[in-house]
């Protein structure tokens, strides 16, 4: 049976500075730590150890409390000043074991005590401890990094590939138009059903192309949003009556109350817009044929939202968490076998947080069936 060290990280070369002004301390620290492999450094003053650190940069600091001029406490803050998270870990050397003492150093930025006369077996365990902990941190910290690397070269390649294959979608979209409208000629039933089948999926993918280079867009944090005063009710007017257009489909009806005095927010125009147009065709592609969606706007001196109800099934309680996530589909279909890749309220959120605003998403209560999204903006 393997030992329970024998997975343990390997530390040999790991740097450990040593901080105490007797001699004999740094002689037997030195003893106990040489054998396990550290890289070792001394310093006879809190004065010496911050010089000593800014050249050798230990991965752990043994520093003991009581020193000439600076203290051991004040050397440590001054390292956390100086470092601030970069910090190494502080292991206090003492012979006081007061819970003052252990309050002060704590305090001070230390994480633990080594008390004299020095046990050595418990001393190594307690380095090791810390160095394993340092190590592990380190760890993550790459991980993070090599993490972020690859979201950056993912938003990247994303809106590469958005990039070309929008134009190309866009003009076979353009063409099966011209084809379907008889640009070249009459066709028969079962062409111009071929035609239409061309067109809606160009359609579909040029809307999921879209949705890609927005999502890469706003995650390589190059979204710029360009904020105007702007009458939020005009906005929200013209994408319901466009969406109607749509919703006829369905015989599906949004209604909205447009006879309201204009209600000037600071947005950017085409990004909220957006929003709406993602939410009112969610509200129509979840509600059955036959719907009646209600959009309402309200304002006080604190900000403004607008929300959209649909007659749809609601949000599955245990489905929540996919919300607003990218790709985040839920068990629920669309009602007319219209297509959704997940990305559309990933997006509405996103948008919205940059105009410091949230959305709130929430089921109707009993009698009433369906789900409301409401968007929430300050006034400033």
């Amino acid at each position: 049976m393997q030992s329970s060290t024998s997975n343990a990280p390997d530390l040999k070369g790991r740097k450990i500075l040593i901080v105490d002004d007797d001699r004999l301390n740094l002689r037997i620290l030195s003893g106990i730590l040489r054998p396990d492999g550290y890289t070792l450094a001394e310093a006879d003053s809190g004065e010496r150890a911050l010089e000593v650190y800014a050249q050798f940069r230990p991965d752990l600091v043994l520093l003991d409390v009581m020193l000439p001029g600076l203290n051991g406490f004040e050397t440590c803050r001054v390292l956390h000043q100086t470092y601030g998270a970069e910090t190494a870990p502080v292991i206090f050397i003492t012979a006081k074991s007061e819970s003052d003492d252990v309050v002060e150093g704590l305090a001070a930025g230390g994480i633990d005590y080594l008390p004299k006369p020095f046990r050595p077996k418990e001393a190594l365990a307690r380095i090791r401890t810390h160095m394993h902990n340092r190590l592990l941190v380190e760890q993550q910290r790459l991980l993070v990094e090599q993490l972020n690397k690859a979201d950056a070269a993912k938003n990247r390649f994303l809106g590469m590939a958005a990039h070309d294959l929008r134009n190309p979608l866009a003009s076979i979209r353009a063409l099966s138009e011209f084809l379907r409208d008889g640009a070249v000629g009459a066709m028969s039933d079962e062409q111009i059903d071929l035609v239409k089948t061309i067109h809606t999926a160009s359609q579909q993918m040029l809307d999921l192309v879209n949705e890609l280079l927005d999502v890469a867009t706003i995650e390589s944090g190059e979204m710029k949003l360009s904020l105007e005063p702007n009458d939020l009710a005009e906005i929200i007017n013209k994408s319901v009556y466009l969406a109607n257009i749509e919703a006829e489909k369905k015989k599906t009806l949004i209604t909205f109350d447009a006879r309201r005095p204009p209600i000037l927010v600071k947005l950017d125009a085409a990004k909220i817009k957006q929003v709406i147009d993602n939410l009112l065709s969610n509200a129509v592609k979840y509600s059955p044929p036959g719907s009646q969606i209600t959009v309402d706007l309200t304002a006080n001196d604190n900000g403004c939202s607008f929300a959209v109800r649909d007659q749809g099934p609601g949000i599955p309680d245990n489905e929540r968490d996919k919300l607003f996530k990218d790709f985040g589909r839920l068990s629920a279909r669309p009602t007319g076998g219209e297509k959704s890749v997940g990305l559309g309220l990933a997006i509405c959120l996103k948008i919205v947080e940059a105009h410091g605003g949230t959305i709130i998403a929430e089921n109707l209560p009993p009698p009433a069936h369906g789900c409301e999204f409401r968007v929430i903006l300050s006034a400033t």
